[in-house]
């Protein structure tokens, strides 16, 4: 596993997991254990759950500043902190491009997914994860 999140579906994010007491972390990193009762020094990379609950919403209406990069032309998007039912982190990020805050509620069910946020001067596509609402699942 490198980076954030996983390239190939399913899509997931990637974090870490204390290997003594449990403790998840995202974004992935080495070292302490964050967990103050805990004195590992072994965080493990692990694929974390790919849907959780919508736990704030908001919408970004301007550009990031210089050295951040944004689509071209700049659109408004909306931002979910969005909590991972099995692992208990909160986790914030971009939804899905088409949905604004409108279209959220708290405790509406999203799932990972990837965009590409830009294509530099190279032709070369910047991807993220984004949250994107879950279809409803068929009953049996």
């Amino acid at each position: 596993m490198e980076g954030w999140f996983t390239t190939s579906e399913p899509y997931s994010l990637i974090g870490a997991k204390c290997t003594d007491c449990g403790t998840y972390v995202f974004p992935p990193r080495s070292g302490a254990c964050p967990n103050p009762s805990c004195d590992s020094m072994e965080l493990a990379p692990v694929p974390l759950s790919r849907k959780g609950k919508v736990w704030s919403y908001t919408e970004n209406h301007y550009a990031p500043p210089p050295p951040y990069v944004a689509a071209d032309p700049f659109e408004p998007y909306a931002l979910a902190a969005v909590e991972l039912a099995e692992e208990g982190l909160v986790i914030l990020g971009q939804v899905a491009k088409g949905v604004m805050g409108a279209d959220l509620e708290i405790g509406m069910d999203v799932e990972v997914d990837l965009e590409v946020l830009y294509r530099d001067a190279d032709g070369v596509d910047h991807w993220i994860w984004t949250w994107a609402p879950s279809a409803p699942e068929a009953s049996a």
